[in-house]
């Protein structure tokens, strides 16, 4: 994608710098402000403990990540590529239906999972407790059942949860294919799957991989949850538990290595992602009618991911909601809801600002340093939050300081304390979100738009407010929801970075289900779910349009 963008942007001339410009420069500038805190305060004093920690758990860290990476990655290639293939191919009962409902696990979050699963499957929940009743069963020790609470568990929870990022992009290599390629292997009686669409669609799915695997590495509530030791798990307790941020931000910078290895195998993916066609495809893709067990075996590769990553844990969300009553449970979130929609939509309309002035400032009055700027500040989704919060913090603290010694007194504090700090890392972290939104939009344009609207007597900002920005609607529309749910779900930024006395619907789930307290944790828990549904019914309008 990156790649894309930069050829995309060397072919356009370069300008020179105005008001435009400047302002976009400045708000980049303080974008990446956080993420160059967090470099210079790597290069500090740690007192040795990053070398005790090289020497006792870091290896452990490692370990485990690289682990946890390679069993969510086969899991969610099986699941996303297997489910996309049918739906794509297959004509079978129920297939239209799954086509968006594949989808849906996208709209739970991966620690939201945990929490149901270890109820569903522990000792004194459901699953256990029929197997007793029907085997008769006494005690744990004249069974075995896999724990939950594992690394494998983190596997399973975390693939029934993110294979949707490869189900979507595969989904989409598939129906792009042409069917002549289809009919030759026809010919040669070769197989479809394995001679066509696996090879042709290989870069969407490596491209995919290293999104769920950048999903992965950042993730915090599920591998606390399980205590499953990663990188973003020992960060968080450097910082908190030992009181270092020198070694945090040290540890933090050593997580880069995944991070840039991951982006670097998408760029590789999607540099490789094209082929040619000779032949006019006018000719639609036709379906294969599979036999009565054939499709069978559709319908469950299909129902599977789809009950591991949506059914069941929203049905123990629900049976937990209404064991008591749904308005009473409303009235005691109230102010928790407030807070958190409040911080979400602010969020949303700041980060749409900023991506209209970025995207529009470089592409219609900037020159090549502006652009490029605005695609490095457009880059902090691809750092875990836990690193971007230590930044945030160190960069928070700089501008007060600053804001001190400017106002003369010193007590006085412009971001520290308050939810200021909250808006500046959710604008670092998904700043990526609404910016790619706008560019997208501002892409399907003709370049010489703006250029007829100059020559009829538009200034340059008329042209924006009464060409441009009405074209753009869709676009800033569904890029601000899809940060509106990415603030809601957001959960290690806000953990560690949030005022006293201020909650969401993720901390709040967050902190009663550390205390194995569920039955409290569940309707936010599901509040957080059904926010998450309304990018789900984009992302498949999106999906039917790219056919």
């Amino acid at each position: 994608m990156v790649a894309t963008f930069l050829s995309y942007w060397s072919r356009r001339p370069a300008r020179s710098l105005d008001g435009w410009s400047v302002a976009t420069i400045v708000v980049c500038g303080l974008i990446l402000g956080p993420v160059l805190a967090l470099v210079i305060t790597a290069f500090g004093d740690s007192k040795g403990l990053w070398h005790h920690l090289v020497d006792t758990v870091l290896l452990r860290y490692v370990t485990n990540t690289i682990m946890l990476m390679m069993g969510v990655g086969t899991l969610s290639i099986l699941f996303g590529v297997a489910s996309a293939w049918v739906v794509t191919r297959y004509d079978f009962p129920g297939r239209r239906a799954f086509e968006w409902l594949l989808l849906l696990p996208a709209a739970i979050p991966a620690y939201i999972i945990a929490y149901t699963y270890t109820d569903f499957l522990e000792y004194a929940g459901p699953v256990q407790t029929m197997l007793r009743d029907f085997f008769g069963w006494r005690s744990p020790r004249e069974y075995w059942f896999p724990e939950i609470r594992s690394l494998g568990g983190a596997m399973l929870v975390m693939s029934s949860v993110l294979y949707p990022y490869i189900y979507m992009v595969t989904r989409v290599a598939f129906r792009l294919t042409p069917a002549s390629l289809f009919e030759i292997a026809l010919v040669h009686r070769k197989s479809q799957f394995w001679f066509v669409g696996l090879p042709l669609a290989r870069p969407a799915i490596m491209a995919g991989l290293a999104l769920v695997l950048m999903e992965v590495v950042s993730d915090f509530g599920t591998v606390e949850y399980f205590a499953v030791d990663t990188i973003t798990l020992g960060i968080f307790n450097v910082w908190l538990g030992m009181n270092n941020i020198v070694a945090a931000a040290q540890m933090s910078l050593f997580g880069f290595v995944f991070i840039l290895s991951l982006l670097g195998l998408e760029l590789y993916a999607r540099s490789r992602q094209r082929f040619a066609s000779t032949g006019k495809n006018s000719a639609p893709l036709k379906l294969i009618v599979p036999s009565v067990t054939h499709q069978i075996g559709c319908v469950v590769i299909c129902v599977l991911p789809l009950l591991l990553g949506f059914i069941i844990p929203v049905a123990v969300l629900l049976k937990f909601v209404l064991a008591a009553p749904v308005m009473a449970q409303l009235a005691d979130l109230s102010s928790t809801i407030f807070g958190s929609v409040f911080m979400a939509f602010g969020a949303a309309l700041l980060i749409g600002v900023v991506s209209l002035l970025t995207v529009l400032a470089s592409t219609y009055r900037g020159g090549r340093f502006v652009r490029y700027l605005a695609m490095a500040a457009a880059s902090g989704y691809a750092v875990p939050g836990t690193m971007l919060a230590i930044g945030v913090l160190i960069f928070a603290g700089l501008v007060d300081r600053a804001f001190g010694s400017l106002t003369g007194d010193h007590r006085s504090t412009l971001l520290l304390g308050g939810v200021g700090i909250l808006l500046v890392a959710y604008l670092v972290r998904f700043q990526a979100v609404g910016y790619g939104a706008v560019l997208s939009g501002v892409r399907r344009l003709p370049d010489n738009m703006m250029n007829a609207s100059r020559v009829l007597g538009n200034g340059f900002t008329a042209s924006l407010r009464r060409v441009v920005l009405p074209l753009l609607q869709s676009s800033i529309l569904a890029g601000g929801l899809l940060v509106f749910v990415d603030v809601m779900k957001e959960l290690p930024i806000t953990l560690l970075l949030r005022p006293f006395d201020f909650e969401t619907l993720a901390t709040f789930t967050y902190q009663y289900a550390k205390d194995e307290m569920l039955e409290e944790a569940a309707l936010p828990a599901l509040m957080i779910v059904l926010v998450g549904l309304g990018p789900v019914v984009l992302m498949n309008r999106m999906l039917r349009r790219s056919g």
